[in-house]
């Protein structure tokens, strides 16, 4: 539970990604069984400007359900005026982001640059709570470096003052995304006696192997899940068949990889209003067929394409020239 929010026993979420997480990724992800999602983190500073792309990533539907938005923002009165906006667009959470270490987020002392000043973080958060009638959670990481690796404090805390849950990504802000998370901290905030809020941990679930060992390892409450969704939402299906019967799913097939790149776009096309969904659909055609032989020429037609017709006409030759070279 979350709040009122009632999820299933190990929930897996997915993680808020930018330039990623839209509804038309978040859609295809939920069709695949991810239990609880989140918005592309959104800047207070664009809502409280009513900037059009902070305000379009505030668009949540109801077959997404639950789903958070997630802000960021590094002064108190920005963060709480752009949470009292978010919680107009009626989703389930608000979520605070206190990891992301981009150079252009951190330099504006918002997302892991929190980090260095847990007092204001702390502050913040309970301003935040204290403001919005639904649940908050937080995301972050262990510390900024390795000198800084408090996240134990940080989450009682965080707990004090009225989160219902926290992710915690298993790496330092200075780590950026490099190297191997390390979960160790992470089962430490889970199995602190003092915790009684969902801990969440994040970084690296990239299997339904991995899934299950942080659960069996660390004892957390649920993943989330963020890169390894990009071009393969199957992962929450395949993770969620390995934890219930221990025995795993076949990976897609051609025309399974085909229709659910179809079915992205499609809502990439409703949601965007056409050339601008076909644009940002681009960026995901490699990783849906990722490992096809020979698919350079292909990709290449999908990311210079203009036309709806000719998108749907390539992704049926895809399908029918490797559905004929598998048989």
């Amino acid at each position: 539970m979350i709040g009122s929010i009632k999820l299933p026993e190990f929930p897996l979420l997915l993680a808020p990604m930018e330039d990623v997480s839209d509804p038309p990724f978040r859609y295809v992800c939920k069709l695949n069984g991810a239990d609880m999602m989140y918005t592309e983190f959104i800047s207070s500073e664009g809502l409280i400007r009513d900037a059009a792309k902070s305000l379009q990533k505030l668009d949540v539907f109801e077959y997404e359900r639950p789903i958070g938005i997630q802000l960021f923002g590094g002064t108190i009165d920005s963060m709480r005026e752009a949470a009292l906006i978010a919680e107009g667009a009626h989703p389930d959470l608000i979520d605070i982001n206190y990891g992301c270490p981009v150079k252009a987020v951190a330099c504006k002392g918002a997302g892991a640059a929190l980090l260095q000043d847990i007092p204001k973080m702390v502050k913040m958060t309970e301003e935040i709570v204290k403001a919005v009638k639904l649940p908050v959670t937080v995301k972050t990481r262990l510390g900024w470096d390795e000198s800084t690796k408090n996240i134990v404090d940080v989450a009682e805390r965080l707990q004090d003052i009225g989160i219902a849950a926290l992710t915690i990504h298993g790496r330092t802000r200075k780590q950026m995304y490099k190297g191997p998370a390390d979960w160790t901290l992470i089962g430490a905030v889970k199995n602190n006696p003092r915790m009684q809020i969902p801990i969440f941990g994040n970084g690296d679930v990239d299997s339904p192997e991995v899934a299950l060992d942080m659960r069996n390892r660390y004892g957390v409450d649920g993943v989330m899940i963020g890169r390894a969704s990009i071009g393969y939402p199957w992962i929450f299906r395949e993770i969620r068949h390995y934890l219930t019967t221990g025995k795993k799913l076949d990976p897609p097939t051609i025309t399974e990889r085909v229709d659910m790149c179809r079915a992205h776009f499609i809502k990439s096309i409703e949601w965007k209003l056409g050339r601008l969904g076909i644009f940002e659909m681009r960026r995901h055609y490699s990783n849906y067929f990722k490992g096809l032989d020979h698919f350079k020429d292909y990709r290449t037609q999908l990311v210079t394409s203009e036309s709806v017709e000719e998108i749907h006409h390539i992704l049926d030759e895809v399908k029918d020239r490797y559905e004929s070279l598998l048989q």
